[in-house]
């Protein structure tokens, strides 16, 4: 979840933003191979939406505002959660596969 490789904790998972390294630089181990899909992506919006669409709702029944200030508030709200949650969701869905396979040991 912190961007290391999985297997030694060391070399970095991430080349840019969500590409993963072609193989770890501490331990040379093959990331190349690692493919989670679309599973962070899909636990991440619903994660983002329960959190964002339970909140809106609180706040509309509590204080009822206009709908311009929900669209200001929860739209950088939900923006911000799915952007500050991908990578580590990425990072624990390899870590997972990894797990999963046999591939950490």
């Amino acid at each position: 979840m912190r961007g290391l490789c999985p297997r030694c904790g060391e070399g970095r998972l991430f080349e840019g933003f969500l590409k993963v390294h072609p193989a770890c630089d501490a331990c040379g181990h093959e990331l190349a191979s690692v493919e989670t899909g679309d599973g962070a992506a899909t636990f991440i919006m619903q994660i983002a939406g329960f959190v964002v669409g339970f909140s809106a709702l609180a706040v509309e029944i509590a204080w009822r505002p206009p709908i311009w200030l929900h669209l200001i508030l929860w739209l950088p709200l939900v923006a911000a959660l799915a952007l500050g949650l991908m990578r580590p969701g990425k990072g624990l869905m390899i870590a997972l596969q990894m797990l999963r396979t046999r591939d950490l040991k």
